[in-house]
């Protein structure tokens, strides 16, 4: 790893490479499948299936049936997937439903009454990622959160298997036992356009959540508006903030773990000189920022927003007070980001590149909208009229005025 003292020359070369570069001719390309999916439907799915997978799969298998999920168990018999959906659906669970938010009302003068209320969202598509490892945890990090959101549809969507034309048996048992009934096979940027505006075959969405490559990523980011998505995810990162005390081996395996992920990437902040040094010929890529306090330290990470922070010191809690951004973060050397990966209950869909300052982790609230209720007496309109009545004369909006004084109009007299 490249040690580097932190000042300004340092601070503006992490930026960089935390910063996501517009790529136009991967814009142009994504823009055209989306359109040709849009116009044409199924018939443009299909034929970029068969064009980027190399597979052509006829109409009616595009939708995973119901004797091949029952299939997949067979194949999966050396797995026993129930307990391990069951400890994780427990701990999401105890997590998420303090998530949820409350409708609530207020009351104004003269009978007002003003409300909040929130619903889960009814549809929502779900990407799992081709490759040669099969994405359990992705299935089981996006699926609850909205289940126990209360959403009623969920649809996942995958690439198929090149040598077989099949989805992953592992991937289809959990789906299975989550409760998704609905499942494509299908991937790349052509499934995000089907999820977001619909063919015969698939039915549109309401949201768009999981992982994918940088086609799958700029589907997602062109689509948003057209329907709601989790946020644009880059690669993995993980910053450890460490001192003294931190165990090297532990600091290294954590790092080196980030190196699994395509394109993940590694930061180590610390203040000990020592344990730069060792970690420095132990892991190759990534930086060491060296600090000269860990609270010099937590202004780094707030600066950096990491996906993952680890904070490996004497006192964790005293520092876990100072930051402000990060997506998640772990408490002490028995916390590594592996737990949070797989079963500890949080969802380990995160912002990345920095953008842990503005967006927030996958949760059950992610699933959830409000709409607003407002009802009034006509005192209560009353007491607003004067207020109306001046911003409309001020907006030049005399319909909106009007709209207001018929109510007050007597009729009686006419």
């Amino acid at each position: 790893m490249q040690v580097v003292q932190w000042d300004k020359t340092t601070q503006k070369k992490i930026s960089r490479l935390k910063e996501v570069e517009f790529d136009e001719l991967l814009f142009k390309k994504v823009h055209k499948i989306l359109q040709e999916v849009r116009t044409h439907g199924d018939a443009a799915l299909r034929r970029f299936t068969k064009e980027f997978d190399r597979i052509d799969i006829p109409l009616k298998k595009l939708r995973v049936s119901e004797g091949e999920i029952n299939k997949a168990y067979e194949k999966v018999e050396g797995y026993d997937f129930v307990p391990l959906i069951k400890e994780f659906q427990s701990n999401a669970k105890q997590f998420y439903e303090k998530d949820i938010k409350k409708s609530y009302s207020v009351k104004g003068c003269d009978g007002a009454k003003l409300s909040k209320c929130y619903s889960p969202l009814e549809r929502v598509g779900i990407y799992v990622p081709g490759g040669q490892a099969p994405l359990i945890s992705t299935v089981l990090m996006t699926a609850l959160p909205a289940k126990i959101a209360g959403v009623k549809d969920l649809v996942l969507v995958t690439p198929p298997q090149r040598d077989t034309e099949d989805i992953n048996p592992q991937i289809l048992v959990v789906a299975n036992l989550l409760g998704i009934k609905e499942i494509y096979r299908c991937g790349g940027a052509q499934a995000i356009a089907a999820l977001a505006f619909g063919t015969r075959t698939i039915k549109k969405v309401d949201k768009i959540v999981g992982p994918g490559n940088s086609y799958v990523t700029e589907a997602k980011r062109q689509v948003y508006g057209y329907v709601d998505i989790d946020m644009v995810a880059g690669p993995s990162e993980i910053c450890i903030l460490a001192d003294a005390s931190a165990d090297p081996n532990f600091v290294t395996c954590d790092l080196l773990a980030q190196t699994e992920h395509i394109g993940g990437s590694g930061f180590l902040v610390t203040n000990s000189k020592k344990l730069a040094e060792q970690i420095r010929k132990r892991v190759e890529p990534g930086y060491i920022i060296m600090v000269s306090s860990l609270e010099e330290g937590c202004e780094v990470v707030n600066e950096m927003a990491p996906e993952h922070l680890e904070i490996i010191t004497k006192s964790p809690n005293i520092y876990l007070k100072k930051i402000k951004h990060a997506g998640t973060v772990f408490i002490g050397p028995y916390s590594p980001t592996v737990i949070g990966d797989y079963i500890a209950g949080p969802s380990h869909v995160l912002p990345t590149a920095g953008t842990a300052r503005f967006f927030s982790p996958l949760s059950s609230s992610s699933f959830i909208k409000s709409f607003q209720v407002i009802h009034y007496t006509k005192d209560a309109l009353n007491k607003g009229r004067e207020f109306v009545k001046v911003l409309t004369d001020i907006e030049g909006l005399i319909l909106h005025k009007i709209s207001m004084e018929a109510r007050f109009v007597d009729t009686k007299k006419k």
